[in-house]
């Protein structure tokens, strides 16, 4: 909304009734991106999103791949770098949304703050990395099951994955809430369990007493060669798995996404972003260190289940450090969290998915039809979801693997450019702060060392999208696996933008005419409505910081 729409004089202002249909306007206005949704998740239900929301399959079996390739020390180098770029993401994300918390709103924040033609573009582009994410678990889930040995159809093990995934989504988000809450509890133990489990063999605490220490840094060495020999090779190798990295992280701004189904969205939200650091820092940097450890870049278990497409957590880390270390039952309870884990993070999508097509329908950048909604739940969103994720049903007749690199090769590269996307959103958003006079001070929330955290995640995924198929391009490397996977989402992105752009003659926002206010309202008056919750005793304390 343009300033001199906010800033009416004082004669318009004394007379409304003269202009009802500008009153009308107006109310449309305000609660055209807001939507009808129920704000039924609780703050335990958002601190578990943020703790464990999408961790799946990426980090448990995906992270056993980064290590055969790179090495330790790469390994470890690239999943601490792309974690500092998820940080400036979900930061920069978070300030938005909770100054102005609606349904999957990062579309609506490109419209208002940059152009109508990329909120259009992140509305069908974001809605696709997230709904692909489904058949992405449920293929994985469907491999995992095979660790064990059984005669089970993988048509009969998908639809018995993918199915409870609808139902869920289909009832209140609350439903939803309490799922993702059992769930989250079951991979926080598992990832608190597992990190002290490979410090433990680390340090030789293990039937075979073998203490391990920094030895597989020191041989077969802490980076390994890629393509060609030298130092050169060793860069190759880091660079290369920046992009299994980056899938590995795939949806950990998913909580900011539901800040407009949230109780209480400007304590709530916050306090859930600062649950994604310590989710950074301590389940993916540290448990990476740790297994990098006590499993060797080429350990024989390791690289053989990789070429072999070995189900399940046979080609994890984590389960060969098990194994190495002569612990018997393990391995197959890490199966089962892993399952686990991969249905979860599956479900997850599937929720984020409805949620940011329905805002794109909100805004009319998709199909009116998507915006029905009834007790709560965004069904036609839903259905859409559901039909996209029946690509899950290819695992039929070709290999898991083979799916499961297709499916995740894109959604990492669609990733990056979203990620990009939400970060050039947000300098927009700052600087219109800035000239329409309001203070980041006043803001419910604001986060740390901006503009300079959007400006280092635009740059990074940018070249990291653009140079992640350099390995196409060596002699006898080039085929349709090596290129297309790592550049399709490009063309895209751009032809849906320049598309739009030119039949709808979108114009770039300017500053003086960035719509900050619409929907604020709503909010603001739920300000104060919900209950404050104070602990009563040192256990309710405790609990009130986690969750």
């Amino acid at each position: 909304m343009p300033d001199s729409e906010i800033r009416q004089d004082d004669k318009t202002a004394e007379k409304p009734a003269d202009h009802p249909d500008v009153a009308d306007v107006k109310a449309a206005q305000e609660s055209r991106n807001v939507g009808t949704l129920e704000r039924k998740l609780k703050s335990r239900h958002v601190q578990f999103m943020a703790l464990s929301g999408a961790i799946g399959t990426g980090l448990f079996v995906g992270s056993g791949q980064v290590l055969s390739l790179a090495g330790p020390l790469s390994a470890f180098l690239a999943y601490l770098i792309t974690a500092f770029n998820v940080y400036c993401v979900v930061h920069s994300l978070g300030e938005m949304a909770t100054y102005l918390p609606l349904p999957g709103a990062v579309p609506v924040y490109a419209s208002r703050y940059v152009d109508e033609a990329l909120g259009f573009t992140l509305g069908w582009n974001y809605w696709y990395q997230l709904a692909i994410g489904v058949p992405i678990e449920v293929t994985a889930s469907a491999v995992i099951v095979d660790y064990w040995p059984n005669s089970i159809p993988n048509a009969a093990l998908i639809t018995i994955f993918f199915l409870p995934m609808i139902i869920i989504n289909c009832f209140p988000v609350r439903v939803y809430g309490e799922a993702e809450f059992a769930f989250g509890a079951v991979k926080l133990t598992t990832i608190v369990g597992l990190i002290l489990l490979m410090f433990i063999i680390t340090l030789g605490g293990t039937p075979s007493g073998d203490m391990i220490g920094f030895r597989y840094w020191v041989e077969p060495g802490a980076m390994n060669e890629y393509l060609v020999g030298g130092s050169l090779g060793r860069f190759l190798a880091f660079w290369k798995v920046f992009i299994q990295a980056t899938f590995s992280y795939g949806g950990s701004e998913m909580v900011v996404i539901a800040s407009g189904e949230t109780e209480n969205p400007r304590r709530n939200i916050p306090k859930a972003i600062r649950r994604v650091f310590w989710r950074i820092a301590l389940f993916y940097v540290l448990a990476i260190f740790l297994v990098t450890l006590c499993v060797s870049s080429n350990d024989p278990r390791l690289l053989d289940a990789i070429q072999d497409s070995a189900p399940g957590a046979a080609a994890s880390p984590f389960v060969i450090a098990i194994e190495n270390g002569g612990i018997q039952v393990l391995p197959s309870i890490i199966n089962a969290v892993v399952l686990s884990s991969a249905w979860s993070a599956g479900n997850s999508f599937f929720y984020a998915s409805t949620r940011v097509l329905y805002s794109a329908a909100l805004d009319g950048k998709a199909p009116r039809v998507l915006a029905y909604e009834k007790w709560g739940v965004p069904y036609a969103c839903v259905a859409a979801t559901a039909a996209l994720s029946c690509l899950c049903y290819l695992n039929v007749n070709n290999s898991g693997g083979e799916v499961f690199f297709w499916f995740s090769n894109l959604s990492a590269v669609s990733t990056l450019i979203v990620w990009a996307s939400i970060c050039v959103t947000y300098l927009r958003f700052y600087y219109g702060l800035r000239y329409n006079g309001i203070s980041r001070e006043s803001l419910p929330w604001k986060s740390p060392l901006q503009p300079y955290l959007a400006y280092f995640s635009i740059c990074f995924c940018l070249i990291v999208a653009f140079f992640n198929g350099f390995d196409a391009f060596f002699p006898g490397k080039f085929s349709a696996k090596t290129f297309v996977p790592p550049y399709i989402d490009i063309p895209i992105f751009a032809c849906l933008f320049l598309g739009y752009k030119f039949t709808q003659g979108t114009s770039y926002v300017k500053l003086s005419d960035m719509d900050l206010w619409s929907g604020k309202a709503n909010v603001d008056s739920l300000e104060g409505t919900w209950p404050e919750v104070h602990p009563r005793n040192f256990l309710e304390r405790i609990w009130f910081w986690i969750a």
